[in-house]
C-alpha cells in the first residue's frame, strides 16, 4: 500500500452517472479533470440507494444517510428500515414505551392521538407506520383513538393527500381509530420558530379550529380547487351536526407523534411539552407524550418508541484511537453532513479532529450562485494540506447536490464545470503532499434533472456514483461496492486495523 499512509476523501454531493447525457448537467458540463481521471486511475462505482445504505429497497439516498454510511463502513439501519421492520415483523408490539402508552389511555380512559404527517414520502414520515399503530391500538382494545393528519405536498406530489386520506380512511373504516383533523404541513411542522404557524395546528389540535367538515376528502378537494395545495392546507376538523369537533387534545391525553425525522415536529412538541409560550397564546399540557424519535437531547418527560443505535467505531473513532489528525471540512451547507453525521450521529469532536466550515453564499436558490463557496472551500483546504498535512481529510462539495435541487439546468452545469475545478486543484496540491485520494459522491442529482414531460427534476437519483483511487500502490485494484465500504478502505490505506463492528469490505486489491 501507498507508503504515506495519508488519506484525503472528496466527496462530489451530487454527482452520479445518469444514463441519458441528455438530461445530466454532470455529462453536458466540461469537466476535463474528472473526464481524466477514467484513463489514468483505478475507479469503479458504488451504491447508494436501497438496502445497502439501511433504506428500503427503491428508496433514493441522501446526503445524511450518505454520510453516515461513509463515516461507519457498515450498512447503517435508517429509521425508515428499523420502524418497517419492526411493523412488519410485529416487534412493535413488544415496544415497552407503546404499550406504556396504551396502558395508560386505557387505565385513565383517556384519549390516544397519534399525530404526524401523512404520506408515503419517507422522509419525515410513512402512512404505513401510522396504519401499523394504528392497528395495534385496535388490538389492544382502546375505544377514543384519533389521528390527526399532517399533509404533505413537499416529499409528495402536491395534490396527493387527498388520495393519503382515503387510504388512511379505508384502512380504519372497520376499526376504532378516526381522523379527527387535518392540517398542511406548512403549519403543524414549522421548524423555523415562526410559531404563528404551529399556533394554527396548536388551535387546532387542542380547541377544534378549523373548517368543519364531515367529509375530510371533499373539503380537501374544494381547497385544491381554490389553489391550496397539501403543504398549506388549512385548518380542517371533523364536527358533529351541533358544529362540535369529533375529538380534540384535552389535559392527560396521550398522544404520539409518529414523524420519524427529527427536525419538523420538534416545536410542536415543545409547545406542548417543554416551554410555555403565554405571548403566542400557547402553554404546556399534562400529557403522556411519545414521539417516535428522539427529537431533542433536551427534551424532559417526552417517552421515546425508537431511541437512536448507538454507532460505535466509526472512521473519526478508530483514527482517534490510533492518534491520528484528521480535518473535516466543507461549506455551511454540508457541515453537519462531515461532522455529525460523519461520526454516527455524535455531536462531539474527537481528539485530533478539526472541523472547517466555509459560510454559504446568502442567496434565495443557489442557481443564482452555482459556484456556491466552492473556491473559498478550496482556497482553506488547499492551505490546511499545506501548514498541517492532517493524516485524513474529509472534504465535501455540495454544489452538484445543492444546485441541482434547483433544477436549472445551465447553473448545475456551471456548478459541476466549478466542482470540476476545484477538485482538481485540492488534488495537485493533495499529491504534491504524497496523500491517496479516493474521489466519490453520496448520491446523485445533477445526473437527472429533467423529467420525461420536460420538466425539472429537482430529487436526488438512484444513480451509481463514481469512485477513484489516486496515488495508491501500482497495481492496485478497486472494485464496486457501497458507501458502507468507503471506511474500511481508507483504514486499509493507513495501514490500520479495520474494527469488526465496520462489516463494509475495502474496495482496494493490491495482489
Amino acid at each position: 500500500m501507498n507508503k504515506s499512509q495519508r488519506v484525503l476523501l472528496m466527496i462530489l454531493d451530487g454527482w452520479a452517472h445518469g444514463p441519458d447525457p441528455n438530461v445530466s448537467a454532470i455529462a453536458q458540463a466540461k469537466t476535463l479533470f474528472v473526464d481524466g481521471l477514467y484513463d489514468k486511475y483505478p475507479n469503479s462505482e458504488l451504491k447508494t440507494d436501497g438496502e445497502v445504505v439501511g433504506l428500503p429497497e427503491g428508496q433514493m439516498g441522501n446526503s445524511e444517510v450518505g454520510h453516515m454510511n461513509i463515516g461507519a463502513g457498515r450498512i447503517v439501519d435508517q429509521d425508515l428500515q428499523r420502524i418497517n421492520k419492526a411493523i412488519s415483523n410485529g416487534d412493535i408490539k413488544q415496544n415497552e414505551v407503546l404499550n406504556q402508552a396504551l396502558a395508560y389511555a386505557r387505565e385513565n380512559n383517556k384519549k390516544l392521538h397519534f399525530i404526524g404527517l401523512v404520506s408515503d414520502g419517507g422522509i419525515h414520515s410513512h402512512i404505513d407506520h401510522l396504519k401499523g399503530l394504528c392497528d395495534y391500538a385496535d388490538e389492544y382494545g382502546l375505544q377514543n383513538v384519533y389521528v390527526h393528519a399532517f399533509t404533505d405536498g413537499r416529499d409528495t406530489d402536491p395534490k396527493s393527500g387527498k388520495g393519503f386520506i382515503k387510504e388512511l380512511e379505508q384502512h380504519i373504516a372497520d376499526k376504532t381509530p378516526q381522523l379527527a383533523s387535518v392540517i398542511g404541513r406548512y403549519y403543524a411542522m414549522d421548524r423555523d420558530k415562526r410559531w404563528e404557524r404551529i399556533k394554527q395546528a396548536y388551535d387546532l389540535l387542542t380547541e377544534g379550529k378549523g373548517s368543519k367538515t364531515t367529509d375530510f376528502r371533499q373539503t380537501i378537494q374544494q381547497s385544491y380547487e381554490e389553489d391550496v395545495t397539501d403543504e398549506f392546507l388549512n385548518p380542517i376538523v371533523k364536527a358533529d351536526e351541533h358544529g362540535n369537533p369529533l375529538a380534540t387534545i384535552d389535559e392527560g391525553d396521550a398522544v404520539i407523534c409518529f414523524n420519524f425525522r427529527t427536525d419538523r415536529c420538534r416545536q410542536i412538541t415543545q409547545v406542548f411539552t417543554q416551554d410555555d409560550m403565554p405571548e403566542e397564546g400557547m402553554h404546556t399540557m399534562s400529557l403522556h407524550y411519545v414521539t417516535m424519535t428522539n427529537y431533542d437531547d433536551t427534551f424532559k418527560g417526552v417517552h421515546i418508541l425508537f431511541d437512536k443505535p448507538n454507532l460505535d467505531m466509526t472512521l473519526g473513532e478508530v483514527l482517534e484511537k490510533q492518534n491520528k489528525t484528521q480535518l473535516r471540512i466543507a461549506e455551511t451547507e454540508k457541515y453537519p453532513h462531515v461532522t455529525y453525521f460523519f461520526n454516527g450521529g455524535r455531536e462531539l469532536q474527537f481528539e485530533g479532529e478539526q472541523r472547517k466550515v466555509v459560510p454559504s453564499p446568502k442567496v434565495a436558490t443557489y442557481d443564482l450562485r452555482p459556484e456556491m463557496s466552492a473556491y473559498e472551500v478550496r482556497d482553506e483546504v488547499n492551505r490546511l494540506i499545506k501548514e498541517q498535512t492532517p493524516d485524513f481529510i474529509c472534504l465535501n462539495f455540495a454544489n452538484p447536490d445543492m444546485v441541482g435541487h434547483t433544477g436549472v439546468f445551465n447553473a448545475a452545469v456551471k456548478a459541476v464545470e466549478t466542482i470540476d475545478n476545484c477538485a482538481n486543484s485540492v488534488t495537485q496540491t493533495a499529491l504534491a503532499h504524497d496523500y491517496t485520494i479516493m474521489i466519490t459522491a453520496d448520491h446523485g442529482n445533477s445526473d437527472y434533472l429533467i423529467n420525461d414531460d420536460g420538466s425539472p427534476n429537482t430529487a436526488h437519483t438512484k444513480n451509481p456514483v463514481p469512485f477513484f483511487l489516486l496515488n495508491a500502490a501500482d497495481g492496485t485494484r478497486v472494485s464496486d461496492g457501497k458507501l458502507g465500504d468507503i471506511a474500511p478502505t481508507v483504514l486499509k490505506l493507513m495501514g490500520l486495523d479495520v474494527p469488526g463492528e465496520m462489516t463494509g469490505k475495502a474496495l482496494v486489491d493490491d495482489k
